[in-house]
């Protein structure tokens, strides 16, 4: 396109060679010589507007051969994204059973992965403890390590119970099964004869929990294991205060036919 638009150019300036040279011999040599300058300058200004023009239409075939490169490449695109709904249309519309099926499963996952995290809350949250008269509030941890020294001491396997609550002692010392603890813990020991061992814990006993179940339990046994240590003195006494302050516990009791035992 360019080219015959060149050609038609250069014959403009051709034709006004040929007409200027033919009046040329009509003026003077002054004439002829502005003739010739206004020529050339003519010339030179057609040419200037040709390259002008030349290089106007090259920008615009330029920038419409690279918007043609750009709608072709979005053309592509839509095409591709057009393909992709079809896939998803034809998965749709052709597979409804196994779409459903993987609903209910993944369902099913969710519902058992729900039960498995509140059965992890309920085991971290504190659960309500009824034990010796006294119900409070215990973590699954202190529950599960006190059970395990119980059920050591009711196999009668007195010196690992003994180990077993005398650690749970000094861990949950400010804990509701403290005193039960520490009941336990004195009479593991008065089992496996530690007596001076079983009669501090059974007054540690009194000295922390003195309205608690097991108190009266606790004076008697500390009268038994001053009996054993040979302290008949202290151990009268000890069975006095326990009629005294608990006369109608069945500790009380068996007090009462331990002192006429004694000498």
């Amino acid at each position: 396109m360019i080219k015959p638009f060149k050609s038609f150019c250069w014959a403009c300036l051709l034709s006004l060679c040929l007409g200027s040279l033919a009046h040329a011999g009509i003026f003077d040599d002054d004439e002829a010589r502005k003739a010739i300058l206004d020529l050339r300058q003519k010339v030179e200004t057609l040419k200037n507007n040709f390259e002008g023009l030349q290089s106007k239409l090259q920008s615009n075939q330029n920038a419409f051969q690279e918007e043609s490169v750009q709608l072709k490449k979005s053309i592509l695109n839509l095409q591709s994204m057009i393909e992709g709904l079809k896939q998803e249309i034809q998965v749709l519309g052709g597979d409804k059973e196994v779409l459903t099926k993987a609903l209910s499963e993944t369902q099913r996952q969710l519902k058992t992965q729900s039960q498995v995290l509140e059965n992890r809350l309920a085991r971290l949250e504190p659960q309500k403890v009824s034990l010796d008269g006294q119900e409070f509030l215990a973590d699954q941890a202190e529950i599960k390590e006190f059970e395990n020294a119980l059920a050591l001491f009711k196999k009668a396997d007195y010196p690992q119970a003994a180990d077993a609550f005398t650690e749970f002692s000094k861990r949950y010392a400010s804990g509701g099964y403290a005193a039960s603890a520490v009941y336990f813990m004195g009479t593991a020991q008065y089992a496996v004869r530690d007596y001076k061992a079983a009669v501090g814990s059974f007054k540690n006993l009194v000295s922390i929990a003195p309205n608690h179940l097991r108190v009266p339990d606790a004076k008697l046994s500390i009268a038994s294991c001053l009996i054993e240590l040979k302290d008949n003195k202290g151990a009268r006494k000890a069975l006095e205060e326990l009629i005294k302050e608990h006369p109608q516990s069945d500790a009380a009791q068996s007090a009462k036919e331990r002192i006429l035992k004694l000498k």
